[in-house]
């Protein structure tokens, strides 16, 4: 089997079961957004096929899908929390295309946070690279991004918040990360996320970075959530916001179009770069 047959919602849930598992056995991994496009359910429904063979220990759930029981992290391991190097290489061209559109949408003299984040990161790049821009103040949680900015002041200036740092991650969080962003009011914010779902949300898989976030937003007059393809439909532990407490979504042409549509549909303006 070396792809999972289209189906119909009108496949019963032991049909889809038995088609997932066998996918998840042959590649390894297979993600929620596939088993919903595939199957034409949508992703809450594709999740609950999952949690019922995790429960028959068929398979391990990890984080946006699936994997075999017998996966080399092990059951009885948790799964590990990708590193910033590692994430960055996932992705690349996408990503850089959505920081390319969002750094258009910055204007000299205006302010702005930038979340932590690869995605956010390619952001900062695409700023670097506008020539035009002076005057720019950026509030930032990410080590990597002010690194970054760094060659570019007095033409940005760059202004990291504080806080306590999250190893591999390089970000900073509470305490006290909140405190200088309680102070300020920018006029955009782009967050960076695990997951965006028109019914759960925005979220992300760190409860201490998913707060950060939620004050970031409360902070801007404009937020755009910026997140690749492969993050769209997803849900994970930390809820930052409902999809409506945002201005606009920016992501890539490989999102699934049926959640981009159910997105639009609850008021968010989705730009694929």
């Amino acid at each position: 089997m070396t792809d999972l047959e289209p189906t119909t919602p009108q496949h019963d849930a032991p049909r889809r079961r038995e088609l997932a598992l066998a996918l998840v056995a042959e590649r390894g991994f297979v993600r929620v957004t596939e088993l919903s496009r595939a199957f034409g359910v949508t992703t809450v429904t594709a999740r609950a096929d999952l949690d019922a063979l995790e429960r028959q220990g068929a398979i391990r759930r990890v984080h946006g899908g699936a994997v075999p029981a017998t996966s080399a992290i092990g059951a009885d391991r948790p799964e590990r929390e990708p590193s910033f190097e590692e994430a960055l290489e996932a992705s690349v061209e996408p990503k850089r295309r959505i920081g390319e559109h969002v750094a258009s949408l910055v204007k000299s003299g205006q302010s702005l946070i930038l979340d932590v984040g690869t995605t956010t990161l390619q952001v900062a790049r695409a700023l670097r690279r506008r020539a035009d821009l002076a005057d720019v103040v950026i509030f930032t949680n990410g080590l990597s991004i002010a690194l970054e900015l760094e060659p570019e002041i007095p033409r940005f200036q760059v202004v990291v918040t504080g806080g306590t740092l999250r190893p591999r991650q390089h970000s900073l969080v509470d305490p006290l990360a909140a405190s200088m962003l309680r102070d300020v009011h920018v006029d955009l914010a782009v967050i960076g996320a695990n997951g965006v779902d028109p019914v759960h949300g925005v979220t992300n898989a760190n409860l201490p970075e998913a707060a950060v976030k939620s004050l970031m937003l409360a902070r801007a007059a404009r937020a755009v959530v910026v997140a690749d393809g492969t993050k769209i439909g997803e849900v994970h532990l930390g809820r930052v916001a409902s999809v409506d407490a945002f201005d606009a979504l920016v992501t890539d042409a490989s999102a699934p179009r049926a959640i981009v549509a159910e997105l639009e549909d609850v008021g968010l303006a989705v730009t694929c770069a």
